[in-house]
């Protein structure tokens, strides 16, 4: 089976405007951003609940912790949230009109939690809709671990940040382009 394709920033800022003039826009766009910026897997962005992200006082965290039954593998983990996706989270949650704790973080039209399976055919919908072609719901991971990998993070952090108990499997996810080449032999 090919790997998800990993998007270029053009590409991202192209599903992200089809996005912007869509129904629900907030909700799939901070959905997207969770596998773009934070690398998550999309079972488990479907699994959120809103404690896992606001705090008691209203906020965004900055580290959001999945429990096993969240995760593959049911292994526990920390996923960091930076600034910008703390930004999107807020804005998407000013647009809701009840939050509650227990709550799952992002819900279908009928207000119920996405499961795993329909979060990534609605990626597959939206990626198809926005015309990039090859995109999948694993190509935000993918996307986060390459774009962190060219900017000279190191595999043993990716694979931390990815949550892989293999350093191998996190390398599979790395594509090299051009452009980290260049820069590679720059550095002689």
């Amino acid at each position: 089976m090919a790997q998800a394709k990993t998007l270029t920033e053009k590409e991202l800022k192209r599903i992200l405007a089809f996005i912007a003039i869509k129904r629900h826009a907030a909700r799939n766009r901070a959905m997207l951003l969770m596998t773009h910026l934070a690398g998550m897997r999309v079972g488990e962005v479907a699994a959120l609940l809103v404690k896992d992200v606001l705090s008691d006082d209203g906020r965004v965290r900055p580290e959001v912790r999945l429990l096993p039954e969240q995760t593959k593998g049911s292994r526990a983990r920390t996923v960091f949230i930076n600034e910008r996706l703390q930004k999107e989270l807020s804005a998407y949650l000013a647009t809701l009109k009840r939050v509650q704790p227990d709550m799952p973080l992002f819900f279908t039209q009928k207000r119920l939690a996405f499961s795993a399976n329909t979060l990534c055919q609605h990626f597959h919908f939206l990626y198809k809709e926005a015309g990039i072609d090859g995109a999948s719901s694993h190509s935000g991971r993918r996307t986060f671990i390459t774009n962190l990998a060219s900017k000279g993070v190191g595999v043993r952090v990716l694979m931390a940040l990815a949550g892989h108990q293999n350093i191998a499997t996190t390398q599979r996810y790395i594509d090299v382009n051009d452009d980290m080449q260049r820069v590679a032999v720059e550095l002689i």
